[in-house]
């Protein structure tokens, strides 16, 4: 009997994407604290830290950039989602509560045999 593989799912892409991003992003000089933090508020892709900075990275894969991009699908809502996420993190937290905070968007797109990556460190603030 011959096994057909199924191509990735939406949310297996999701999370390779994820695995890669954190990889690239740990080159970067970040260190992992956390990966697919979930709450009832939302879910943070990466929490990283960055020296004493504590990031939350939001990962977005996109095929193409007919639609604006991956950058530009971190809507107003998305962000505001994230917040709220990162405010439950840091309650849930307490030891977190005194560093400094930053929101990072990594955009991947597919390349020739890789990703191409967008990096936007402090990509929004909390208000």
């Amino acid at each position: 009997m011959y096994r057909v593989r199924k191509p990735f799912s939406r949310r297996g892409q999701g999370h390779a994407a994820e695995r890669r991003a954190e990889a690239w992003l740990q080159q970067q000089g970040l260190r992992t604290v956390t990966r697919n933090f979930h709450c009832r508020q939302g879910e943070i892709d990466l929490v990283m830290r960055h020296g004493e900075m504590l990031v939350f990275v939001e990962v977005r894969l996109r095929a193409s950039d007919t639609w604006g991009g991956a950058l530009a699908s971190v809507t107003p809502q998305k962000q505001q989602r994230l917040i709220q996420a990162a405010r439950y993190y840091l309650a849930r937290y307490p030891a977190c509560q005194q560093l400094p905070c930053r929101f990072d968007v990594l955009g991947m797109a597919p390349d020739d045999e890789d990703y191409r990556y967008d990096w936007v460190p402090n990509a929004f603030d909390a208000h």
